[in-house]
Parts: C-alpha cells; structure tokens; sequence
C-alpha cells in the first residue's frame, strides 16, 4: 500500500483555488501518518485564514462568473462525468483512502463506489429541482424558485473522507453554488484528489477550492468568513456549537450532523438469526467511528441471556488488522482516538460493567498501529458514560427493557437523535416504536449505518439539524424565492 496522490506528492502542493495547486500562505505543512503503522508517509499544507480568504474569493468570483452562468443540465453534466472519472480512478482512491484512514481495503472500495454514486445521483438531480405556482389574488401570478445561497463552506471528518466529500460537495454544485472545502487534518488526500478530479470533469476555475489545515485555525477561518453565504459542518457536538455560532454572527444558515447514540432494539420475537450478524457489523464497520454506529444494543429482558450467549460467540470472531488484510475492522484514525476509547474501556472495567464478548488482533499487526479489540460490555447501567456518550469505537453497550413503553423511553433517553433500528416480527408494534423515537432516520428489522445516497439523513436534539443524502440535501443548498406578478 505504497501510493501517494500525485497531487500532493509534494509539501507544496495541497491548497486548490482556482483550479490550481499551490503552497499555503505561511508555508506550514502537516504530517500525514498511516494509522496502521504510525508512520509519516508524506505532507501536506496547512491553510490558514488567509488561504480561506483567497479560496473564498475564488469562489465567489466563479459564482458571480462561468459557474454560475452555466445551466442547472450543464451543472449536473459536469457532476456526472466525475462520476465516471471517479470509477476510472478507482483502485488509486481505494488505496488512497485506506492507507489515509486504517479502513480495510473493503470498506474503502464500498466508499468510493459511494462517493461515485453521490456524483452520479446529483448530476441526474440537477436539473429536477423544481419550483412551484400558487393559486392567489385575482390578476396575479405567483410561483417559487430554488436559488443557490452563493459560496457554500464545508468542513468534513475525517472518518469518510471520500463519502462526505460526494455527500456535501455534490448537492452544493448541483444546485449551483461555489464550494470552499475544509477536510479533516487526520484524513483529508481523497477529497485533495477528488477536487483534482472534479477539475478534469470541467469544473471551472474557483467552483471548488480546497484548503486543508488545522480546524482551529482553516476551519474557524472559514466558519467565520463573512464572505460565506452557508455552512455545512460534520463533527463534533462542541465544535458544531462554534460553527453555528459564527454562522449566527453573519446570519447565515448551516447544516449540522453532530453524532449520536444510536440504539437497536431488539425485542423477543426478533429474528435474531438475522438480527446478529447486522448488529455486529454496525458497530464493527470503520472500528465504530461512524456517527450512526449501533453503539447501544437496547435488549427486551427475556432474551437477554441469548442475545448475550450470541455476542460470546459471534464477538471472538472479529479481528482488527491492517488494510490489506481486509478484516473486520481496521486501526483507530490517531493515538489520541485510541486513547479516547481505552479510557471508556478502563472506566467500564473499574466500575466492574462485564465484558460480555471481546474480539481480537491480527498478530501481525504493528504494535505502533492504533489497533483495539472490539469489545461488547452489558448489561451496562442506564446512566453510565458508555451508555450515554459517544465513544467513537468498536465498543457495543448492552442495556435491558421491560416492555415496549420502556424500550422507546431507554432509545430516547440520550441527548443524541440520528439513527435507531427495530427488531420485531410484529410488523404494529415494530411501526409504532419508530414513529416514537426521536432520530432522524429509523430502520426497521434492518440498520443501514446512514443508509443510501437517495435516503435523506440528518438528527434531532445533539445530533444536530438540516439533512443530507437525497432531495432534501438539494433544498438545504437553497433558498426558495417567491415571484409576485400581477398582470391585470
């Protein structure tokens, strides 16, 4: 797994405006380490305000320029052709997003057949937005139009990189606006490359800049900007509370996905055959730093014990290993992430919470790689950390109901809201638990993790507000303007 992007091969390339590479304003540079192994394998500038300044003025210049002239077909024409210039660099981005990240080789091939999708389903979207007439005053005529904001700013995880890039960036340029993109420092050289990509699709100059650095000095210089007409932020609940704020400050919208808790219920007459293997992969996929990880596992009490007898024997299974191993589940982003989910882990154990089921390490992984066993604990207490907070790694946290008025208070019993999934054969009760848990997004007898590209997602409560995927995302980048004309 030996690949560099050519685009950032070099320290001095890494920030794009304007359709060309250049070297950050101050000249720093960061350090990008596999997480497998530790070690640093190449760098890339580190943007400050003032690159944001220069990237959003590029923007704003293509906006009121060649971007914005062009038609809402053309838009989507463009958008599609990267969707097939994605497809073609296929193996590259897969092994780009592997080494950059720790994901099983896999998983990163699941998430550039995504982020191809992503540009694929916008590019057809593009021209489908439609407006509406409303019946009104005689001699008048009133419809509605979806407009662009302007200069959109985006500032993305690190834990799919290549996916939120094609789940933001795409429905943004479908609707017409100009995009200034602030990747994660921790993962940030498939969007660098996809912005590249995009350039060769036919994006002019300045529709997409892309300027890597640190969150507290890019991401708050873009969060701040006044020349950004929207922000759409995905992170953490404390930083989405100072990128709203500073989008306040400006009277700006933004859209926000903070995390969750998200619980799977599983009630006594689940199908736990099918049930099981979903359960594991959806707190094991991306070593569980997804923001809809089934982390809490809310169990009905008179099949507890079987559940628990499933996970001893499903959890030993699980392996954790390097990317081209394409186990289970890869290493933690950083040491410091390692970190985080040890001292859940540490807690747990100190306040004697059993260790119903732990997974394992490929032997042959490095020890200076940031690798953990995933690990399911339970029953775990209702007010306990790891049954509240978000851990952000393969750690699953078994909690007891009694009846089905206690399974929907134990799933909305947490400050987070953005996935949840049901287990019933009784398709009644199975309904009207979904329609009583406060999440963004509800499977039922299924978890699909964020599910499609066409499904709208997004939380409720800390999880945050707006919506991505589908549709809805294309409102998001919008505002609706309502034309008047009297004719009489």
């Amino acid at each position: 797994m030996n690949i560099v992007p050519r685009s950032c091969a070099a320290a001095s390339d890494g920030i794009f405006i304007d359709n060309a590479w250049r070297p950050s304003a101050s000249g720093a540079t960061l350090a990008v380490a596999d997480p497998a192994t530790g070690e640093v394998f190449t760098r890339i500038a580190a943007g400050n305000a003032a690159d944001i300044d220069a990237a959003v003025t590029a923007a704003r210049r293509a906006f009121e320029g060649s971007w914005g002239s062009l038609t809402a077909t053309e838009r989507g024409r463009v958008l599609t052709r990267a969707a097939a210039l994605v497809l073609e660099s296929f193996d590259e981005l897969a092994l780009l997003e592997a080494r950059d990240t720790g994901k099983p080789i896999g998983q990163a091939r699941a998430d550039i057949t995504a982020t191809a999708r992503y540009l694929e389903f916008y590019g057809g979207a593009a021209d489908k937005v439609h407006g509406d007439t409303i019946p009104f005053l005689p001699g008048h005529f009133v419809t509605t139009e979806h407009v662009p904001h302007g200069v959109t700013g985006h500032i993305i995880p690190w834990n799919y990189p290549a996916q939120m890039f094609g789940r933001t960036i795409a429905a943004a340029l479908a609707m017409g606006n100009a995009c200034v993109l602030k990747p994660a420092e921790d993962a940030c050289l498939t969007p660098l490359r996809l912005t590249e990509i995009l350039r060769d699709a036919g994006l002019p100059p300045g529709a997409l800049n892309c300027v890597p650095g640190r969150g507290e000095e890019a991401g708050a210089a873009l969060a701040a900007h006044p020349g950004i007409d929207f922000i759409s932020f995905t992170g953490s609940p404390e930083v989405g509370t100072a990128v709203q704020t500073a989008a306040a400050r400006h009277h700006i919208g933004c859209t926000l996905e903070l995390g969750g808790k998200s619980p799977q219920i599983v009630f006594a007459d689940a199908d736990l055959d099918r049930a099981m293997p979903v359960i594991l992969k959806a707190i094991t996929q991306n070593a569980g730093q997804t923001c809809s990880a089934g982390a809490r596992l809310l169990v009905e009490d008179g099949i507890a014990q079987n559940v628990i007898e499933r996970l001893r024997a499903g959890f030993p299974a699980l392996t954790a290993g390097l990317q081209q191993a394409d186990r289970d589940l890869g290493p933690l982003i950083s040491p410091g992430q390692l970190a985080r989910v040890r001292r859940f882990c540490d807690q747990a154990d100190a306040d004697g919470i059993p260790l119903i089921a732990e997974g394992g390490v490929d032997p042959d992984a490095p020890q200076s790689g940031n690798f953990i066993a995933p690990r399911a604990y339970g029953p775990v207490p209702r007010d306990h950390p790891l049954a509240r907070q978000e851990v952000f790694g393969p750690i699953l946290s078994l909690l007891t109901f009694r009846d089905e008025a206690d399974a929907v208070a134990l799933a909305n019993d947490t400050d987070y809201g953005l996935v949840a999934g049901v287990w019933s054969r009784d398709a009644g009760r199975a309904i009207r638990v979904a329609r009583r848990i406060m999440v963004g997004q509800v499977f039922v007898n299924a978890y699909g993790a964020g599910g499609g590209i066409e499904l709208p997602f997004g939380g409720m409560k800390k999880s945050g507000h707006g919506r991505e995927k589908g549709f809805d995302a294309l409102y998001e980048f919008a505002a609706t303007r309502t034309m008047v004309i009297r004719h009489d």
